[in-house]
Formats: structure tokens, sequence, C-alpha cells
């Protein structure tokens, strides 16, 4: 799942997804000529050139802060007759976030998955249908309904650090990749695919993931090798958990998995959902955490092991929660970690997973900057929120380059005094991500027991981010050594 240099994947995601997307869109939109409020400054002429040439020279979140200093917090690049209009800062981002369907959404912008995850779910169906869809996704990962997955995550995070030696050193991206798969397997799939087919499946997923390049954004059923690896990946994804889903119908045997929850779920017709949907929804939930999830993980060891501080608080948290509940960890147990979800949080607020969250204004709209500068935003621009940026604003977040979890914690709280759309790691408002009190369990589940168990050092050096990726994640190894020791009730 790479680009060829950081510079593609900008040139991706910020002009070419309006570029080409929208010209093999069904329905081309036009420029509302009803504007009666100033439209934003434009990127152009001899400010086009320079931007083309920072994305040469500098990394993603250095291209658009400098567009955001020049230009302030609305502006539009223009290139080849497409408009994508950036909204930096929480002041202008309430209608990204807020805005109905018919108003701003995703447009064509994500065709492209229809291949991965099938015609029957996603962007293959109707609105309506693909809401209900999500609904069924959301009950799923509802914090109720997470309870019941803390055990056998634990039993996975036990199993697999058990298998280390007393003492080593790892590649924590390996070591958490593989993790992750097996939680996700377990939880997500069920036993049947984790116990018998746990090779396969990922195998298979693997093959799918590498179906999606720069060629297959832009032209997903091209019959190129790499689309065509996918798509026999997929058949035989959905032959496998057709036959898990068969096999439970006709036997009757009920599962606590998130497999199980799709497979009882019921539209509003009173239908119920079929094998093709479910595969293709429980793809769709793997793709959406596993990179997210992984880099995440990542981020905040690193993070941690790179500040002795708050290292030490984790450690500390850790010891009091031991002697509390006598080593056991539940559902409870998590939620008392404040320190350690300060922790990831941080990590997750200076390394988002999408450092850029784009969507389609399908009708006009206006923002207001925090200058009382009003812009109208014309129906059809492609709209951009720099997560990436957002999220290290000054004046709502002090020394942003610094890694400080306490920033979150009483007395501070910077993200709720800087107001709604301070904090965008997860989305927010109709966007906000599903995932997210899953994704802070497992990742909780995950560094909870390390603390625990071991003493850590990094030994690499502290890792950039690699932005040739579709998901930018640590650029090389994050070698970490270790050393057990078990602490005591």
């Amino acid at each position: 799942m790479e680009f060829t240099s950081g510079d593609v994947w900008f040139a991706v995601a910020v002009l070419l997804i309006a570029t080409v997307v929208t010209k093999i869109a069904i329905a081309r939109a036009t420029v509302d000529p009803t504007c009666t409020r100033p439209l934003p400054p434009v990127v152009k002429g001899v400010a086009l050139l320079g931007l083309l040439h920072a994305l040469v020279t500098k990394d993603l979140p250095t291209v658009i802060h400098d567009l955001y200093e020049k230009f302030g917090s609305v502006f539009t690049v223009s290139l080849l007759g497409q408009k994508v209009t950036f909204l930096v800062g929480p002041e202008v981002s309430a209608h990204f976030f807020k805005g109905l369907e018919s108003e701003i959404n995703i447009g064509n912008l994500l065709n492209f998955t229809v291949p991965i995850f099938g015609q029957e779910v996603g962007y293959g169906v109707d609105l309506a249908t693909r809401n209900e869809q999500a609904r069924f996704c959301l009950d799923a990962l509802k914090p109720s309904k997470l309870r019941s997955h803390v055990d056998p995550m634990l039993q996975e995070v036990e199993e697999y650090f058990a298998k280390w030696g007393q003492h080593g050193i790892v590649d924590l991206k390996h070591e958490f990749e593989v993790l992750l798969m097996l939680i996700s397997s377990r939880v997500l799939l069920g036993k049947e695919v984790r116990e018998k087919m746990f090779d396969e499946f990922c195998t298979l997923f693997g093959q799918i993931e590498n179906g999606v390049n720069l060629v297959s954004v832009f032209f997903p059923y091209i019959p190129i090798p790499s689309n065509q690896r996918r798509d026999r990946a997929r058949v035989k994804l959905t032959q496998i958990l057709s036959e898990v889903v068969s096999s439970r119908k006709s036997s009757g045997r009920v599962e606590e998995d998130t497999l199980q929850r799709l497979i009882d779920s019921r539209y509003k017709d009173g239908r119920s959902t079929t094998e093709a949907e479910i595969t293709g929804m429980i793809i769709g939930m793997l793709f959406a955490g596993k990179h997210t999830s992984s880099h995440t993980t990542i981020w905040t060891g690193a993070c941690l092991l790179n500040s002795p501080k708050f290292l030490a608080a984790a450690v500390e948290e850790q010891k009091e929660l031991v002697v509390k509940y006598k080593d056991q960890i539940d559902y409870n147990t998590l939620a008392e970690m404040d320190a350690l979800h300060c922790c990831i949080k941080e990590a997750l607020r200076m390394h988002p997973p999408s450092p850029v969250l784009v969507r389609k204004a399908q009708k006009q709209f206006t923002v207001k900057t925090k200058e009382g500068n009003e812009y109208d935003i014309p129906r059809g621009h492609t709209i951009a929120s720099p997560t990436i940026v957002n999220n290290n604003m000054h004046y709502i977040y002090k020394e942003p380059q610094v890694y400080d979890p306490d920033r979150f914690g009483p007395g501070r709280e910077e993200d709720i005094v800087g107001g709604k759309f301070s904090y965008t790691s997860f989305g927010s408002g109709r966007h906000a991500c599903i995932g997210e009190s899953y994704a802070y369990m497992q990742i909780k589940l995950i560094w909870s027991h390390l603390l625990r168990n071991f003493e850590l050092e990094l030994v690499s050096p502290f890792p950039r981010t690699d932005w040739n990726k579709i998901v930018p994640g640590p650029q090389g190894k994050v070698m970490v050594s270790y050393k057990r020791s078990r602490m005591s009730a």
C-alpha cells in the first residue's frame, strides 16, 4: 500500500482526487454561481509554483502549515480546473463534520473501495442501505458490547508475549502488526477463523491490501495483476466466511463476536444480512482498523519510551491498579487507566492515522474564521480538513510539538478548552469513528501488559513519519529491548 514518494501521496490526496475521480463520477458537480460573499483566497500563479516545489522539499504538515500562515484558515488550491478548499482550525470546521449528507459528503471519492469490500456494501449500495450497514457496525462496537471482548483480547495478548524470552530485542512494528491481526481474527471473525484458518486468512487479506495502490485508486477495474490477485483473494475470503456463517446457522451455534452480531443484524424491513454483506462489512472493519491501530500502538510506545516522565507515570498507574485489582484486568480496570489513556490520546494528536480528511461540497455553504472573515464555499469544491495541522494549533495547544499527555488532564484539558473540533484524530460530529472505543481498549490491553511484565527501552532512533504510505506510519523499524520484570500485587 505504498506510493512512490510523499509528493505523490499529497498530490493524490489533495489535487488528483478531484481531477481524476470527479471525471468518472456519474454526475459531475458544477460551481454554484450564487455566492454573495467573497470566495477563499486561491493558491495560484507563483504561489502554486511554490507549492509544487514545497511538495518535493518538505513534509505534508509543513506544506499545509506554510499555506495556512500565508493565506489564512480558509484557502483554495486550484489546479487543472479543479478546486480543493482547505479548512484549518476548529472555527471553520463545523460544517465539515456536522453538515447533512445531502450538503457535504464523501461523493465518489471512495468508489475505488467497491471491488475491495464488494458491491453489496459501502459505496456499492445506496445511501439508505449504507447507513443501515453502518448502524450494524456501530451496534457491534458499542462500549456495552465491548465488555465481552476483553477476555479474548487479553488471552491473545498474554499468549503472544508469553513467547518472548527473558530478554531480547524486537521490532515493535512487526510484533504489533501480527498481534493486532490475532486480536482482530478472534474478536471480529470468531474462533473458527482464528483457530483453523488464520494463516490462510492473513495471506488473502494481504493480497487484498496490496491491491490498493496508485493505479487501482483511479482505475479499480482494469485487469492488472494486483487487481486480479485482489479479486481472487476476495472471492476466497467470501467463501471462507460464508462457510462459517452457514455452519453457525445450520447448527444453531451462537458466538460472542462481531461476526455473530452482523449475522443477527436486521434491516428496518426485517431482512437479514446476507453472507456477501457480512463479508464486505467484516473486510471493511479490518481495513479501517488494522493500520490505524497498529500505527497508534507503535507511536504510543515510541513516545512513551522516549519520555521518561510519562513512562514513569504510566508504570506507576499500573502498579496502583495491580494492587487494587490483584493483577486482574477487566473492562472496569481499563476504564481507570487515565494516564495511559492520555498517553495514547497524545500520540494520536501528534500522529493521526488520517492526516487529511476529504469530502465534496454538494451545496454552497459559508464559513467564518476566528478573525471574523466570512467566505462562501461553492458547490463542487473538494473540502479538506487537515487533521495533522488542526491538532497542532498553537493557540489551542501549548507547545504542540512536544509530547505532553498532561495537556488532556484535569486543570488543562486543552482540547475541551479549545472547543469542538479542536481534536479530530477520530473524526467528529456525524463522521466520528465508530471504532474509537475498540481501538483504545485493545491498545490499553497491549501496553498495560507490557508495562506490567517488562522493562523496555527504545534502542533505535525515534521514528520519523513515513509519508510514502496511504496511511502514514512510523518509518523503518522501531527496535526495542526488553527484559522480563513482573509487577507484584
